[in-house]
């Protein structure tokens, strides 16, 4: 009995010294990280500028492999089959890690289950614009004429996350606009410069140049602070609905089972690379905001998102497809 005892924590003890010596050597070799949309969306230049930093962290190259296809469900699908050692991470945001399980009958992965949190990488709002001969100069100016005039507005979204934050934002403010869905944001963006569209709600990185160029009119933020990159440009709350706040946002998963050692080293990593004054000015310039979180952290806040994203959906009478 003593002897099997024994044996049993010699065991034990073994795995778990081996395990942290793995850890101690990981990485050594270059890492993917996957990011599951196009190259030049905000997903994307958020990746490639963490990229550039985890390499600095970690003494190892760290590549950018874009995987883009159906809201980013083939991209974090690979992450999700992929092997738990560390050396593939994925770029996942409010699509593939909350909305996708409310718009998705199916899905062939779970946000929650198929991955192991890292962290938070950065939070950014959506803008809200109105084409100049929209009579709003507001945004409370554009809430009263939607009042004023029911359906005869018509706003544009690129994508089922955008989609939904209006149909919150419209609900809360009792107004009722068309919808003119679009695959992305450059045609979007192109029907509001030539008033096919009144309205548009966008990632501030795409719309806000537009905005600065005085195009089209930028009425508020979706966020709950002011964008630091548009500092005069107000927030939703501010401009009447109390406690409103949407954030888009990215965060870095790996394959669930990847050994704990690891997940700690690559978080201490991302940590330092979002304290980088360059990274953060990169992250400025899309109206991001470093947004580091421990591991626990982000999983709770993609369980909270992921049940009101389903909530909004259910309201809106969304159906999965």
């Amino acid at each position: 009995m003593f002897n099997r005892l024994v044996g049993a924590l010699l065991v034990v003890v073994g795995v778990t010294l081996s395990g942290a010596c793995w850890a101690q050597g990981f990485p050594n070799h270059g890492l993917r990280l996957v990011v599951p949309f196009p190259p030049g969306g905000v997903t994307d230049l958020v990746g490639r500028a963490l990229a550039v930093r985890l390499a600095g962290e970690l003494g190892q190259p760290v590549v950018v492999e874009n995987r883009p296809g159906a809201s980013g469900v083939l991209g974090a699908d690979l992450v999700a089959r992929a092997a738990p050692d560390g050396y593939t991470l994925m770029i996942g945001n409010i699509s593939t890690l909350a909305i996708n399980v409310a718009t998705f009958a199916k899905l062939p992965y779970d946000p929650v289950r198929s991955f192991a949190p890292i962290s938070l990488l950065a939070l950014q709002p959506l803008l809200i614009a109105v084409n100049p001969a929209v009579p709003a100069k507001t945004l409370g100016e554009l809430v009263a004429l939607a009042k004023a005039q029911p359906g005869r507005l018509n706003y544009g979204t690129a994508g089922s996350s955008i989609f939904l934050a209006v149909e919150s934002f419209s609900r809360q403010a009792g107004v009722k606009m068309n919808h003119v869905p679009y695959k992305g944001s450059a045609p979007a963006i192109a029907d509001l410069l030539g008033g096919q569209i009144d309205v548009l709600f966008d990632p501030f990185s795409t719309l806000y140049p537009q905005a600065r160029a005085a195009k089209v009119r930028a009425l508020a933020v979706t966020t709950e602070r002011r964008s630091s990159a548009a500092p005069d440009v107000p927030t939703v709350a501010e401009s009447g609905l109390a406690n409103f706040d949407v954030s888009s946002w990215q965060a870095l998963d790996v394959p669930a089972g990847t050994p704990k050692e690891v997940i700690d080293r690559l978080h201490a990593a991302v940590v330092k690379a979002l304290a980088s004054p360059e990274l953060k000015q990169q992250f400025a310039a899309q109206g991001a905001e470093p947004s580091p979180s421990t591991p626990q952290r982000l999983d709770e806040y993609m369980r909270s998102e992921i049940a009101r994203w389903q909530q909004v959906a259910r309201e809106a009478g969304v159906k999965p497809e």
